[in-house]
């Protein structure tokens, strides 16, 4: 049988034979330590489980409006008129099975063939995939160490074609942790508004921040800015609810209108427990969040310690999210290996820690790790790749 072109299109995961490595190792006995989780490791705040369960004994169990119930999407509004002093209507508004869904729908009703879409690098993995599929084409573009791993207006001025439809803002970013300031994103905004190019901000990770800058709305900054921008965002990251795949995408009425209608016809509404989950979620203070972030701001600050004491790795600190992603360039060429996803095989093989290469993130000289465990399973995470390159030293 002959598949879809656009589906043979698709670049296998980066991750995929390191995480079925690493979980063969632990089904084996091994003292196996996973750094690569995009989740955090707190369980869903208990409030939330309680509305959930009060939303099956109260019968809310079937269908509801494919872009979500309407209480939702009420209290989704109050959060953006609260958190970034923008106002929405509920027609400008779509719940989606997470938020990876909305961005799926939007390159969907967004892109014909060809139409291009600037993609900074790093990036997180699915975005060139999704625009792939969306039978679109990433335009990356590398933004390094240099500049914090950020797109820059002379960038962004030097890739725009008269195919660009839209550009993706993540901020803070996975897999960096970088997060864009008012000034930059100002300046990029200036040149999408010159250039009627759509913004796709990506704000899943707007509630850990662990600096004392603001996370800043690309949306926020003006009107025009507003009207030219569709907000990505879910409860995810924020509640710890990757498991409930509930996101949302925010933009004008003609876009969230088409992606109504499109997931309409195919997943239909995102699972109505899990909106009422959602909806308790931001109908109460941010105290529970509060205490995971700060947990999260500790193991950073140790964890950033610890591994730039390491011979041959770099790391720009990250402000946000809840990953690093260091430089490995040095120690992979220290130790003899080839490129850094060798690298990473041989650490876990031997000192059964597993990170994720770079390059899946458009990145092949460096590493994410995600610091969602224990601190001393971090601790130990470090020590262990120490060791590795010690003992490879050439």
């Amino acid at each position: 049988m002959e598949l879809a072109h656009r589906v043979k299109a698709l670049t296998p995961s980066s991750t995929l034979a390191i995480t079925v490595k690493a979980k063969e190792l632990k089904d084996a006995g091994h003292d196996v330590i996973g750094l690569g989780a995009g989740e955090p490791d707190f369980n869903t705040p208990s409030y939330i489980l309680d509305a959930a369960t009060n939303a099956m004994k109260s019968g809310f169990t079937k269908y509801t409006p494919a872009g979500g119930i309407v209480e939702l999407k009420d209290a989704i509004i109050e959060k953006m008129k609260r958190d970034q002093q923008l106002h929405y209507d509920r027609d400008q508004i779509i719940v989606t099975t997470g938020a990876k869904h909305a961005l799926y729908t939007l390159f969907q009703v967004l892109l014909n063939p060809e139409d291009e879409v600037i993609v900074p690098s790093p990036y997180w993995v699915s975005y060139p995939e999704q625009i792939k599929l969306a039978q679109g084409k990433p335009i990356f573009v590398e933004a390094d160490e240099n500049s914090q791993f950020k797109l820059t207006p002379e960038q962004l001025k030097n890739v725009i074609t008269a195919k660009t439809k839209a550009v993706i803002i993540n901020s803070p970013s996975n897999p960096t942790g970088s997060m864009y300031t008012k000034a930059e994103l100002t300046a990029l905004g200036e040149i999408c508004l010159e250039n009627n190019i759509l913004i796709v901000s990506d704000e899943i990770y707007e509630k850990l921040i662990y600096t004392d800058e603001a996370h800043v709305s690309i949306a926020e900054i003006s009107d025009a800015l507003k009207e030219q921008t569709v907000i990505i965002n879910g409860v995810s990251k924020s509640h710890s609810m990757t498991g409930w795949r509930i996101g949302y995408a925010i933009g004008s009425k003609q876009i969230i209108n088409a992606m109504t209608g499109l997931v309409s016809h195919s997943t239909s509404n995102p699972t109505s427990i899990a909106q009422y989950a959602a909806l308790a979620a931001y109908s109460k203070g941010d105290e529970e969040i509060e205490q995971m972030r700060v947990a999260f701001q500790d193991r950073l600050e140790k964890t950033y310690q610890w591994l730039t004491a390491i011979p041959g790795i770099t790391c720009v600190k990250p402000k946000g999210a809840f990953y690093l992603f260091p430089n490995v360039k040095e120690a992979v060429k220290m130790t003899g290996f080839k490129t850094v996803d060798e690298w990473v095989e041989a650490i876990l093989v031997e000192e059964k820690v597993a990170l994720v290469p770079g390059t899946g993130f458009g990145a092949p000289d460096n590493v994410r790790l995600s610091y969602v465990i224990p601190l001393e399973q971090l601790e130990e995470a470090t020590k262990r790749i120490k060791r590795f390159i010690l003992n490879h030293q050439m």
